[in-house]
């Protein structure tokens, strides 16, 4: 069976504010579930300076086909100018776990 799973991997500036997307994704199906890493120490690039910044992982586990809207709602709830909003196709897992990604997000 084929199934087209997405791992999205997202920032957040705080866990409250990752936490209150992540609820919104999983409340509307549009992630059948968000995990939340903090305290990650960023080092990036922004208008021309090199910044450091502690920052809250948030990554969820969508379909293909939810994605745009996925991608949508994170960037109007967000406090960053440019959130980073990767999403990423699952090749391969346990198929028992891909299908409930999808059935949760129907």
């Amino acid at each position: 069976m084929s199934h087209n799973a997405n791992w999205v991997y997202m920032t957040a500036g705080s866990k409250d504010e990752a936490v209150a997307i992540g609820e919104a994704l999983v409340a509307e199906k549009l992630a059948a579930c968000v995990n939340i890493i903090e305290n990650i120490y960023s080092i990036f690039m922004w208008e021309g300076e090199v910044r450091h910044d502690t920052e809250t992982v948030f990554i969820a586990k969508t379909t293909a086909e939810r994605v745009p809207e996925l991608v949508e709602k994170v960037r109007a709830m967000h406090s960053y100018d440019c959130p980073c909003i990767v999403s990423l196709p699952i090749s391969d897992g346990n198929p028992s776990f891909l299908e409930w990604i999808a059935e949760s997000v129907r």
